[in-house]
């Protein structure tokens, strides 16, 4: 048995050496692809139509496709780094206050909208254009690859990649049923053809190319899908509050262009406590072991209440909204007394995070109600500090560890105008001291205490007291609504499994030809085709030559014991010798080699007694791929 594999490409296998009949490979050297083939236009006759055809050709292209994925990769960059006004319309207005010059140009070239301006929608659109355009027929290509059947061997098998051809005495009918049975164990899918089997494999390859661009379709609208129809909002709630889904609830709010209030999910919930627990000992001191927050939520407006836990990473998920717990701080519960001795705050305060140790600030403001010893209306804002766990006199007046194991509240009075009636957004964390007197000790300076759970605050000249009653847990939730992220997630997951099956699957082709020769002894012929230059190629004809070999050994040829015989020469260099005494023929000790003539796999498994590569026993002369017909 002579095998030989040149290790050229497909198209290689398709060329020809220069003889009228040497491109007869006809529909056995088709493409292994769904890739259409490209004719060279003639430009000058192109005309109107012709340009445009070939304009939609060049845009449905794959390479075209992978080149807007790149420039739609690129355009996304600024995004990044460019505040978006749809995202923080603060930092834009910073931004632009600060660049003279390079605000307004980035303002008329859309860098701060960048998705939603033009030339990054017309990137987008071209893209869906150039992978559905591209797509579409190749997917109705494949269609008909898959209900047709693989084509008929070529005329000449010599011409392949790999070729594998010996002797036998078996029938040809009993070849091609052992090759036939052979391919189909293997799962190639394969049918006899004339005085040939021929065979396929390897279709998982362009279905998981196609599979992979139609996830990227699919990834691209699920995408613009959930940008545009995007809302995520941010609501700070204490314990023993509520929170139902509508706008005005929301400390704040950000949505996608698309979005509207009636796209908001109904549904309701009341934070009934807070736990969290953190590490007491070690060099993790003080990191968080446990953030939960319990509450009763309901769906719609008559819908049943249910308890349940939100945890960090471990969203409460209403119908396409998610409910994450993002932030924890504390409220420390104060209540306020006028100069005549009214009630005129009495209510938690939230204050916020400073550090890991939860060192907090924030203001509490109160606008009406309030007299002062003169009987006189006025505004008080007091600057609060909070320290869950006070180190003492002679620490730092910083919180020592983030649970409630020593609070004092620090507060420092003012009085007069906050400007809460100026027109102007300001923070409630923040008290704006430009129209405030502070209320000052008998020494003059400002007044500023100490309180623990329990202690009261006397206000200067009979002005009022501020006492701080306790501390409520106050947890930050973010509500996001993104629909189509589940189809995001399934294309993603698509398309590396399509990725996957591109690269690391092979389309080939295998052909046996059984047919008697003048002298009555069966000629079979096996030679495969792959699509790209691979040794899998030649490995897998060699085992299965090794297969159908079993069924259809070599014949024996009586020889003289110098020279081959004239009839052998004749056949193309398909010579065999046996050495003097053998008692049967044998497989000859062969490879295939790649196209640098490296040995890359046996041909085929050799029997026990097969003469080995020191025999005596001269080897047959290799066929060449190309050209031995000549």
């Amino acid at each position: 048995m002579t095998t030989t594999d040149s290790g050229n490409r497909e198209n290689t296998a398709r060329r020809g050496s220069g003889a009228p009949d040497d491109n007869d490979l006809g529909a056995a050297g088709s493409q292994l692809s769904t890739a259409p083939q490209e004719d060279a236009p003639n430009l000058p006759s192109l005309g109107v139509i012709g340009w445009a055809r070939w304009f939609w050709r060049q845009l449905t292209s794959m390479r075209v496709a992978l080149l807007l994925l790149f420039m739609l990769s690129l355009a996304a960059i600024p995004g990044s780094l460019i505040p978006q006004s749809g995202q923080d319309a603060a930092r834009v207005a910073d931004f632009m206050k600060r660049h003279d010059t390079l605000g307004p140009l980035y303002e008329k070239l859309g860098l701060f909208h960048v998705y939603g301006s033009v030339w990054f929608s017309a990137i987008y659109i071209l893209l869906f254009v150039s992978l559905i355009g591209c797509i579409v027929p190749r997917t109705w290509q494949f269609v008909g690859q898959l209900r047709g059947r693989p084509p008929g061997a070529p005329k000449r098998l010599t011409r392949l990649p790999a070729y594998a051809t010996w002797r036998t005495e078996a029938a040809p009918e009993q070849v091609r049923e052992a090759a036939l049975k052979a391919l189909k164990k293997r799962r190639f899918r394969a049918h006899l053809v004339g005085d040939a089997v021929a065979a396929e494999k390897g279709y998982l390859r362009e279905a998981g190319n196609l599979a992979f661009h139609i996830a990227l379709i699919v990834m691209l609208v699920a995408f613009a899908w959930g940008q545009l129809y995007r809302s995520e909002g941010n609501k700070l709630i204490v314990e023993g509050d509520g929170f139902a889904n509508t706008l005005t609830q929301y400390d704040d709010f950000k949505s996608g262009n698309l979005f509207t209030a009636e796209d908001l999910n109904p549904f309701s919930f009341d934070l009934k406590s807070f736990r969290g627990t953190y590490e007491t000992n070690g060099p993790n001191k003080g990191t968080p072991r446990i953030y939960e927050a319990s509450i009763d939520y309901a769906v719609g407006s008559d819908g049943k209440e249910r308890a349940t836990k939100i945890e960090v990473n471990k969203p409460l998920e209403i119908g396409d909204s998610k409910v994450y717990l993002v932030s924890h701080g504390y409220a420390p519960v104060v209540t306020i007394k006028d100069g005549r001795g009214k009630v005129v705050f009495q209510d938690a305060a939230p204050l916020l995070p400073l550090d890991s140790n939860v060192t907090s600030t924030g203001a509490i403001k109160v606008m009406d109600g309030y007299r002062d010893a003169e009987n006189k209306w006025d505004q008080l804002g007091i600057q609060a500090f909070f320290l869950p766990t006070y180190g003492g006199k002679n620490t730092a007046v910083v919180s020592q560890f983030p649970a409630l194991l020593n609070p004092v509240l620090n507060l420092e009075p003012y009085h007069g105008d906050l400007r809460v009636n100026a027109g102007i957004p300001q923070s409630v964390y923040q008290l704006d001291k430009s129209k405030l007197k502070g209320f000052k000790d008998s020494k003059g300076a400002q007044v500023r205490e100490n309180l623990k759970i329990g202690e009261s605050m006397t206000l200067p000249n009979g002005a009022g007291t501020i006492t701080f009653d306790g501390v409520k847990e106050w947890a930050g939730f973010q509500v996001t609504q993104q629909p189509g992220s589940g189809w995001a997630l399934g294309g993603a997951i698509t398309a590396i499994l399509g990725l996957a099956g591109s690269l690391f699957i092979q389309r080939r082709r295998v052909w046996v030809r059984a047919v008697a020769g003048p002298d009555g002894v069966t000629v079979v012929e096996m030679a495969g085709l792959g699509r790209s230059e691979s040794a899998k190629v030649p490995e897998e004809l060699g085992d299965l030559a090794a297969a159908v070999h079993e069924v259809a050994p070599t014949v024996a040829e009586p020889e003289s014991d110098s020279e081959p015989s004239a009839a052998a020469e004749a056949r193309g260099g398909d010579a065999y010798r046996r050495s003097p005494g053998a008692a049967a023929p044998t497989l000859p000790h062969s490879r295939l080699r790649s196209s640098g003539g490296t040995p890359i796999a046996p041909a085929a498994r050799l029997p026990a007694d097969s003469p080995g590569p020191d025999s005596p026993t001269p080897k047959p002369p290799a066929v060449p791929s190309e050209g031995a017909e000549q």
